[in-house]
């Protein structure tokens, strides 16, 4: 091992709104939500993934909880850089001897401005990076779930993320049409807690609508294997005091129906637009989903019967991209869509 290989380490950065995950020599080594607590008073950062997630919602008047990433994009660049120089940090559990300098593949959305990618890449490098590169997030999908980008075939990857859903046709190492919207993750866990506060007069937080998702969310209102009801605390909006009720999984289908009716609306539109020679590829092949909200109940059956097409989920969705990312990031002088 050279001087120069010892002192330099590769990382590929899966940059989320909901969450990051870093791959190290070929594993996943960080897996953590994207949020950081800090001290209001001096922005001190107290805790980030995990730790600030259990903070999330339960801070006082001297501690506040910070999302820095919207929509798949940075929203606050101090949060966002001292939440990857932190979980750069998990890399060693102990501190190395000498600190090694960073060459990273970083995947950003399909439809990032010029400003946003160079907030990615000052925050990255501020967190560290001497070397970066960037790949937009269904190349890193596609390379993820095992599709050979380079030939001259269409594919169809729809990523479900934390902020954006990215509906994307490539072929021939490229992006040939793209869309991003905003009905994902964050926008399910909104319509459960909605959903609640509307017919239960309940209410609750966001981890806790997040569970739910997690737990018997579904995209169906009839399930071949269906979950059984969970209990769900909350605080009575009448009453003012803390009160438990059972949630179903048809419950969950009925509040998030109407989002998954936007997300079809936007595939069958992106599917109108995909050049046809394309069209007749994905055809054959179907859709690919990834991303964690590829792991919704019911989802890529909702998805085939309202589009006619063959929908496959990803083996491990919510790692697709970070693993893309990673086998890019070992072929840094092959692929030409990798941006430096």
């Amino acid at each position: 091992m050279g001087l120069f290989t010892f002192f330099t380490q590769d990382i590929a950065i899966d940059l989320g709104t909901a969450n990051t995950l870093i791959i190290h020599n070929d594993e996943v080594v960080v897996d953590e939500p994207s949020i950081v607590a800090i001290e209001r008073a001096s922005g001190k950062i107290i805790a980030v993934g995990k730790k600030a997630m259990m903070m999330h919602e339960k801070t006082h008047e001297y501690l506040r909880t910070i999302r820095p990433l919207r929509d798949g994009v940075i929203a606050d660049f101090n949060a966002a850089e001292g939440m990857l120089r932190e979980m750069i940090k998990m890399i060693y559990p102990k501190k190395p001897l000498f600190t090694p300098s960073w060459r990273m593949v970083i995947c950003i959305p399909s439809s990032i401005t010029e400003v946003e990618k160079r907030a990615v890449r000052d925050s990255a490098e501020q967190a560290g990076a001497k070397e970066v590169y960037l790949i937009h997030e269904p190349m890193a999908a596609a390379l993820g779930i095992g599709i050979d980008v380079e030939e001259p075939v269409g594919n169809m990857i729809i990523d479900i993320g934390g902020g954006t859903t990215g509906i994307s046709v490539i072929a021939l190492a490229g992006i040939v049409c793209d869309q991003s919207i905003r009905i994902a993750g964050d926008e399910f866990t909104a319509d459960i807690m909605e959903a609640l506060r509307r017919y239960h007069s309940l209410l609750i937080g966001e981890r806790t609508a997040e569970q739910i998702k997690i737990q018997v969310g579904s995209a169906l209102k009839e399930l071949d294997s269906p979950p059984d009801d969970i209990p769900v605390n909350g605080r009575d909006l009448v009453t003012g005091i803390p009160k438990q009720i059972m949630v179903s999984y048809q419950e969950i289908a009925e509040a998030l129906d109407k989002s998954v009716f936007k997300m079809e609306e936007a595939i069958l539109k992106a599917l109108e637009t995909t050049p046809p020679e394309l069209a007749a590829d994905i055809y054959r092949r179907g859709l690919y989903l990834t991303g964690g909200g590829a792991l919704l109940r019911g989802l890529d059956k909702r998805l085939a019967q309202k589009i006619k097409l063959p929908v496959h989920i990803a083996d491990d969705p919510l790692r697709a991209v970070v693993r893309g990312t990673g086998i890019a990031l070992k072929h840094v002088g092959k692929f030409p869509f990798l941006m430096q």
